[in-house]
């Protein structure tokens, strides 16, 4: 513990400058002039040189510091608003706060004045904002995708190159080989150890929710660690601080509301709900139909103590739980039940020391836990972790060529893993303490060059053992032409916390001990990135990714379990993990290619992947390399919303406005490469069972040797959305896999064997058909 704050010391020693005196610096927050929202990634620079600027951090805060005196005009630009100008005078060692607002563009992109030629405002917007293999998707465009239910933004993440889902049924997310327990989730600063509702069919994150989402896919900076392989961190909104305002939606399988009003003239207040109702309709109609529901719930509350000081507080908390009864008639249980969910709180203190001097602090409380039952073999388990941090970061504007970044963590874990059964117990408890202590460099050196360097310290300490590991990141872009950057990143990665899957079983959360490491990964990255012309973006990355000491669940653990006590019945008690979990090694490759086309009145992208993921375990597979159930060869995705209206007015040379009646076309095309699939390469026959029948044995081939056949779909979806004087209506119908593909999910080998005759027959266990859905939003 003691480590953290010398860390600190020093490099705020290391880093403080004398400011100067001759030299000015303009600072102040950006804000959305509808709801007084603070805007994240806005552009904020000087017309007379727009080598002079900033972009906006998560709070919405830019500072452009060294100025010399003189008369300028600061542009504020920000995709989805009007441009901003506005007349402003430095003085000599002056420190100007000036608070941006500003107003929604609407639809009417063709007619923003253009005041910084395209070649200066790339330099901003590209270069210094564009970090390597970071994405982000808009509330906007998550809801213009079809989907199997509502609108999710895990399902609509898994339409970008690079992220796989492992089937119709999942919203997990497999990111450039990596697994699901390999992604950092994050709502407003705390992570998220569980995103996924109805086994995937829905994520925790509602989208009404949702003011930004960002995914980093690999090269993420020093700020970020504990995954191997990507970043979703989430911002909420805070809160509309000028009125209220409500939204409200009804779909097939659920209903939900969000609701936002301001608290004086200083802050604000905002919150959702969400439940799904299939269990209250269809459930209670049809008794083989299990009973499942699930809810959740977001709040969050924002407050502006002084022009210096923010505070911010957040919750959220959700639950799933099924219910399933194999007899209805019999008097003795039956069934499975299972239930699970999150729970999450923080609160954020937001400081400005200086106008080069920014400051974000937390205190964050996240708790997963599941209990899982099966009535008929007398198994109970339950599942458990609890993570209190408090953590912190400085951010300092050296000038505006050199920015630093420097923060710490202290995580206190509590993690259960308890499991009964008539034979004896698994109880597995751990209170590990995770200190981590970070410090990033972000130089530009030329409107050519900017270069980011980073350092992050892992202590992670256990009842047995303790882990020491530093992960060095680094990352530069290069400005090859006004339209043309280069990148490159490196990053090693540690992961002391894994969530591990078993089919059709609660998963696992373990953390890392005497029997198993850390994992770890490191990530090469190569990009391209061109700006097209109108509105056209073109993103190209190859990716090489290293793993090492990740784990899989043994399907045979109990045998090599080591007992240590035994209970009051004399049923042995096992309290360690031993054998529960293989470890192995791994490597992913990748290549990857985005092109996206954010406005006008047709929108979306077409995304190419192909890539190449191997793992290699001792005990599995013979000790020889094989291919991960994840892992698909090439994927295409073509997500395209059209705006009717404004595409005739188009087609007709006239330019676009809003309207108040408004049709969307939305569609999504996905094609890739089947799965692996373990086929048998023989059978037997064994027919010395007394009773004169006979058994087939099948033997299994190398593991995941074949491969499915081709997955492909195509999803359709109508939006009207209707314009009133205060509020506004927006009914949809969506048709999900309209092709009624049946995309196979696994096979099953059905013996119809007689007597020493084999007849093994292969039948084929299809994914969703074409689902019709439809629903209806609102906004008041």
């Amino acid at each position: 513990m003691r480590k953290i704050p010398i860390f600190l010391l020093i490099f705020l020693l290391q880093f403080t400058t004398i400011y100067s005196q001759d030299k000015g610096t303009l600072s102040g927050f950006v804000t959305d002039a509808s709801d007084g929202e603070a805007l994240i990634g806005c552009s904020v620079f000087l017309k007379e040189s727009t080598q002079l600027g900033s972009i906006t951090n998560v709070s919405g805060y830019y500072v452009i510091p060294r100025i010399p005196s003189g008369e300028y005009t600061v542009i504020c630009d920000y995709v989805g608003y009007k441009q901003h100008q506005e007349k402003i005078f430095i003085k000599s060692g002056e420190r100007k706060t000036l608070k941006i607002v500003i107003k929604p563009e609407g639809l009417t992109t063709n007619e923003v004045e253009i005041v910084a030629e395209k070649e200066e405002v790339a330099v901003i917007d590209k270069l210094y904002k564009k970090s390597i293999s970071k994405v982000e998707l808009s509330p906007s465009e998550i809801n213009a995708l079809p989907q199997v239910a509502e609108a999710d933004l895990l399902r609509s993440l898994q339409t970008l190159p690079g992220v796989l889902p492992l089937s119709d049924f999942s919203s997990a997310l497999y990111v450039r080989g990596g697994t699901p327990d390999q992604n950092l989730y994050m709502i407003d600063g705390t992570d998220v150890y569980n995103p996924e509702h109805a086994f995937g069919i829905f994520s925790t994150f509602n989208t009404d929710a949702i003011k930004k989402a960002e995914l980093s896919k690999g090269g993420f900076g020093a700020e970020y660690g504990g995954r191997l392989s990507s970043v979703l961190d989430v911002t909420n909104k805070d809160g509309n601080r000028e009125e209220f305002e409500g939204s409200a939606g009804i779909s097939l399988l659920s209903a939900k509301t969000t609701l936002q009003m301001p608290i004086g003239d200083k802050g604000s207040l905002s919150g959702s709900f969400r439940r799904t109702y299939f269990d209250q309709t269809v459930g209670r109609k049809f008794d083989k139909i299990p009973d499942y529901y699930f809810y959740d719930g977001n709040v969050k509350a924002f407050y502006d103590i002084d022009s210096k000081n923010k505070l911010t507080i957040s919750g959220y908390g959700g639950r799933d739980f099924l219910d399933l009864n194999f007899n209805e008639d019999s008097t003795d249980p039956t069934g499975i039940s299972y239930d699970w969910g999150n729970k999450t709180g923080s609160v954020r203190w937001t400081r400005v020391f200086s106008p080069q001097l920014f400051g974000n602090f937390w205190f964050t409380a996240s708790k997963f836990s599941s209990d899982f039952e099966i009535d008929i073999v007398k198994i109970e388990e339950r599942n458990e972790i609890t993570d209190l941090t408090f953590k912190g970061n400085l951010e300092y504007y050296h000038s505006r060529a050199l920015k630093s970044k420097f923060g710490f963590e202290q995580k206190n874990l509590d993690a259960k893993y308890i499991q009964t059964f008539p034979e004896g117990l698994v109880d597995v408890r751990d209170k590990p303490k995770h200190s981590i202590a970070y410090a990033t460099t972000t130089w530009t050196p030329s409107i050519y060059w900017n270069i980011e360097t980073g350092l992050r310290y892992n202590y992670f300490h256990t009842k047995n053992k303790d882990f020491h590991d530093i992960d060095p990141r680094f990352s530069a872009k290069y400005r090859l032409t006004g339209d043309i950057n280069l990148k490159f990143a490196y990053g090693s990665y540690n992961q002391y916390l894994q969530r591990i899957p078993r089919f059709f079983v609660a998963d696992i959360w373990t953390t890392s001990n005497e029997f198993y490491n850390g994992s770890k990964s490191r990530h090469y990255i190569l990009g391209y990135q061109q700006d097209l012309t109108e509105g056209y973006e073109l993103e190209v990355e190859t990716y090489y990714k290293q793993y090492k000491d990740i784990l899989e669940f043994d399907q045979a653990f109990l045998p090599d379990l080591e007992t240590n006590t035994y209970n009051e019945n004399g049923d042995p008690i096992y309290d360690n993990t031993k054998g529960l979990f293989n470890q192995g090694d791994g490597n992913s490759m990748g290549f990857e290619v985005l092109l996206k086309k954010n406005t006008g009145a047709v929108t979306g992208w077409l995304g190419y992947s192909l890539a190449k993921t191997e793992n290699k375990f001792e005990d599995v597979n013979r000790g020889k390399t094989y291919t991960p159930r994840h892992d698909r060869s090439q994927t295409v995705n073509f997500v395209s919303n059209f705006d009717i209206k404004n595409l005739m007015r188009t087609f007709k040379g006239q330019p676009h406005k809003k309207h108040s009646g408004t049709w969307t076309i939305g569609m999504n095309f996905v094609y890739a490469t089947g799965q692996p699939l373990t086929a048998p390469s023989s059978a037997y026959v064994n027919s010395t069972v007394p009773d004169g029948n006979s058994d087939l044995f099948l033997n299994p081939d190398k593991i995941n040797s074949l491969r499915l056949p081709a997955y492909s779909r195509l999803d359709v979806s109508f939006t009207y959305e209707k314009q009133f004087k205060s509020w506004s209506i927006a009914p949809y119908f969506q048709i999900y896999n309209i092709g009624n593909r049946g995309n196979v999910w696994f096979v099953e080998y059905e013996d119809n064997s007689q007597g020493l005759n084999v007849n093994q027959e292969i039948e084929e266990i299809t994914m969703f058909p074409v689902l019709p859905t439809f629903g209806v939003n609102f906004k008041f």
